[in-house]
């Protein structure tokens, strides 16, 4: 019997050789260690490659920004008066063009005919003076209303009312291209008319965009 065999066991369980055996170690758990260590690495990869992506796109946008504001400031803006810098001319129709009628629907006698005869010498055509209809006789709290056709020429509007500052406009069924003034109880008196004239000049050229600040 070697001496590696305990006492009473032989046979099949005798232990032979100089050494005792040696157990192994299972070998699942390094496995799921070396998986575990490979993902973590594939992430960390794969996030890098992310970031990479972002800096050179994010890059690339702000480099084609600061391009093109650089290139806004560099080009100087036209200046004032050249052909560059004019906004289109806008047709209006002349004063001639628009017949108006005045009525008065404040307790003020004579001043539907005042303000006719006034803008007469402005020269839009004088069409009815009078009192006004009863649907605005004593209703208007502003200082007039602008009545005219749906199909009326919106510039029409504009035109005539360079001359009553704070005005309203409305349309009514009529077919006609004239313009009603009704005025109201806060008129005092037309727009001057040097005023009037300026007003009408920005409407004909309207002033073009600001330049961009650098």
């Amino acid at each position: 019997m070697s001496m590696l065999t305990p006492p009473g066991m032989g046979g099949k369980y005798k232990v032979t050789g100089a050494a005792y055996p040696r157990m192994t170690r299972p070998r699942r758990r390094r496995r799921i260690v070396l998986v575990v260590l490979g993902s973590i690495i594939g992430l960390a990869l794969i996030a890098y490659g992310a970031v990479q992506l972002i800096d050179v796109f994010g890059g690339d946008a702000d480099k084609r920004k600061t391009a093109a504001a650089a290139k806004d400031c560099a080009t100087p803006a036209p200046k004032a008066g050249s052909a560059a810098s004019a906004a289109p001319q806008v047709v209006l129709p002349p004063p001639g063009g628009i017949t108006v009628n005045v009525y008065n629907a404040t307790p003020r006698a004579g001043l539907a005919k005042a303000v006719g005869d006034e803008l007469k010498n402005r020269g839009f055509a004088i069409g009815k003076v009078g009192n006004a209809p009863a649907d605005f006789d004593k209703k208007v709290p502003g200082a007039g209303i602008l009545v005219g056709s749906p199909q009326t020429d919106k510039a029409a509007f504009s035109v005539l009312g360079t001359n009553l500052a704070g005005a309203t406009q409305q349309t009514d069924t009529r077919e006609t291209a004239d313009i009603d003034l009704i005025l109201g109880d806060a008129f005092k008196e037309l727009t001057p008319k040097a005023d009037a004239d300026k007003a009408l000049a920005a409407l004909a050229n309207p002033q073009p965009a600001p330049a961009k600040k650098c």
